[in-house]
């Protein structure tokens, strides 16, 4: 390809053997290329390997313009954009082609009169792949100029030219973006009058602009981004739009905590500092994926929204801040996240779900508290015997110990303990430590440290501990001696 970019007139390019392709036609073969060699084709786009994936290359194979249709943090646009990695590193235009005019077959009037001007003489230019793609949101404000072009006065005053010469045509982005990938996000957000101008483009390769009708056969792969039109009551996708976009592909959630925790880690953007002062242990990154596996369950939350996959890598930003804040405070360099740095995802959840009408009746805050306390429920089993199940068998409760000595005490987890009075703190209730020892022998004593307070979250979750959040951090007690307390506040009162 080095070898390519040192060619700069046409004559040479000639010369060389070069064969210019359609936009389609180089990236089926640039995909063939990459399935019969074994490459990976879309890098960093995880959970769809057997879903999405094989569909989307079924549609490259097949020269089509697609639309990729999910709900919001599906990565719809994240594997837009990596289609950018089938296409050839450089190709070569006319210089200063506003058409990205391919130097054998001009496009342009500006690309036709300059080789008819200096034939093999003409001076080319080469494009990056990343020049060649152009990605648009569609908002209701999006005109036909913008995508499509407009007659520019200014152009005609200083040209000298009539209005009726093209060359008084400003382009929009759509003929810009001839012989590259255009990206036209939440499609049904574009007003009915402008997808249908974008009908002739799809089908014929005509575009009409005010009084003109010019022949365009643009080259260009269309790769549209839309939500289900049953949730997005802004717009749709009219007809006879749909009916020329050749291949529709439907995007999905992770299916497993594993694939969620894999786009957490991979996306989630932690500074150096961060990741040296802060660990985060296997269970607590399973809590927070979790999270989001409940709120897609939830009663009090708009199913049709969707809960995007944004909503676990700021909870795990989130997570990390709390724990490094905490460590800050306290004079420590390093930590290991603990529960408590789990309820600082709050504000992760409540601006990253639409509730229904019981949600907003219950408050966002109270929703991302049940939805945290739901994942701890969802997990506990997987660590600790299931209380239910217990219970529901009469076996041996492994609990009662813990559960009895806060008959007697309390305790106290605020927020800015040292790592060493957090131990303490800890290892005050009888039979804790000797229940993570029975179930996790042999784990690292931060991980120890992790585990008992995840018994008492998983207690309080199952409603055999109380916990209550203080302004400062959070308290456990016994169940019923909080009822019996709240009960004669009551009477007080």
């Amino acid at each position: 390809m080095e070898e390519w970019r040192q060619i700069g007139t046409l004559g040479e390019l000639n010369a060389a053997g070069y064969q210019t392709r359609s936009i389609k036609d180089e990236v089926r073969d640039n995909l063939i290329l990459k399935l019969k060699t074994k490459q990976p084709v879309f890098e960093g786009i995880l959970g769809y390997e057997h879903t999405v994936i094989p569909d989307v290359e079924r549609a490259l194979l097949s020269r089509h313009n697609m639309n990729l249709l999910g709900l919001r943090g599906q990565a719809k646009t994240s594997l837009a954009r990596a289609m950018t990695h089938l296409l050839d590193e450089y190709v070569p235009r006319i210089a200063g082609s506003e058409l990205n005019d391919d130097p054998f077959q001009p496009l342009s009037r500006y690309g036709r009169d300059l080789v008819a001007q200096h034939g093999d003489a003409t001076p080319i230019e080469w494009m990056s792949r990343d020049e060649r793609y152009t990605e648009k949101l569609a908002t209701p404000d999006v005109s036909v100029a913008d995508l499509i072009g407009d007659v520019d006065p200014i152009k005609a005053a200083s040209l000298k030219l009539s209005y009726s010469d093209e060359r008084v045509i400003h382009f929009g982005l759509v003929p810009n973006s001839n012989r590259g990938i255009f990206v036209i996000n939440e499609l049904p957000d574009l007003q009915p009058r402008i997808q249908v101008a974008l009908f002739n483009i799809l089908q014929e390769g005509d575009i009409q602009i005010r009084g003109f009708k010019l022949r365009l056969p643009l080259d260009i792969l269309f790769v549209f981004t839309a939500n289900p039109e049953d949730y997005t009551n802004r717009g749709s996708i009219i007809t006879p739009l749909k009916d020329r976009i050749q291949s529709q592909i439907i995007t999905h959630y992770p299916k497993s905590v594993e694939i969620s925790r894999q786009i957490t880690r991979q996306e989630a953007r932690l500074t150096p500092a961060q990741s040296d002062a802060v660990t985060i242990l296997p269970l607590l990154e399973d809590l927070v994926e979790n999270i989001a596996f409940q709120a897609r369950e939830s009663e009090f939350i708009d199913q049709k929204s969707g809960v995007s996959t944004r909503l676990t890598i700021t909870a795990y930003e989130n997570m990390v801040s709390a724990a490094e804040r905490r460590a800050i405070l306290a004079g420590d360099t390093q930590t290991v996240a603990r529960m408590g740095d789990l309820f600082g995802v709050i504000p992760s959840i409540t601006g990253k779900v639409e509730l229904v009408y019981e949600g907003e009746q219950e408050g966002a805050s109270n929703v991302a508290h049940n939805l945290v306390g739901k994942s701890i429920r969802k997990v506990f089993p997987d660590f600790f015997p299931d209380p239910e199940k217990i219970k529901r068998k009469r076996l041996e409760n492994p609990f009662e110990g813990i559960i009895n000595w806060f008959s007697r005490h309390e305790l106290d987890l605020l927020d800015d303990l040292s790592d060493e009075a957090y131990e303490t703190q800890l290892s005050r209730v009888t039979g804790l430590a000797e229940l993570v020892d029975h179930y996790h022998a042999g784990v690292s004593n931060t991980e120890r440290n992790l585990l008992m307070e995840f018994v008492l979250h998983g207690l309080a979750e199952y409603s055999l501990l109380n916990k209550s959040v203080l302004e400062r951090g959070l308290a456990f007690k016994d169940l019923l001696s909080s009822v019996f307390s709240n009960d004669l506040d009551l009477d007080e009162d």
